[in-house]
């Protein structure tokens, strides 16, 4: 069944990854492969959203297929930053993470999705 709190620490989880992606492109560095990163369903989120947690009318429901949607899109974009500061294209990296660029569209969308999906279970 769709939980809250799993919704409230996608939130949270998802938010860190921000922090990570900046210190990805300051240093070249980041503590996972770009395939692993790219993948949604290797996340704790990932893994709750297609998990057997979830009833069929939950993965049936509008919220579901949007934060879904979106979630997979969060994830390709954020390796796609990580591919770009890896490379040393910090510059390229860093458009993608301010306000407008494609990283932080994304993760905007996602995290309106996740919340209007709590609104819902309230």
């Amino acid at each position: 069944m769709a939980s809250i709190e799993e919704l409230d620490n996608a939130i949270g989880a998802h938010g860190k990854w921000k922090a990570r992606l900046r210190a990805a492109i300051d240093t070249g560095k980041i503590d996972a492969s770009v395939e692993t990163i790219q993948q949604d369903n290797q996340c704790v989120f990932g893994k709750w959203l297609y998990g057997p947690t979830l009833t069929p009318v939950d993965k049936a429901s509008d919220h579901y297929k949007i934060v879904k949607v979106l979630h997979a899109r969060f994830h390709k974009t954020a390796a796609r930053v990580v591919t770009l500061a890896l490379s040393g294209k910090k510059d390229e990296a860093g458009a993608m993470m301010v306000v407008g660029g494609e990283y932080a569209v994304i993760s905007g969308k996602l995290t309106q999705s996740m919340m209007d999906w709590k609104k819902d279970l309230q």
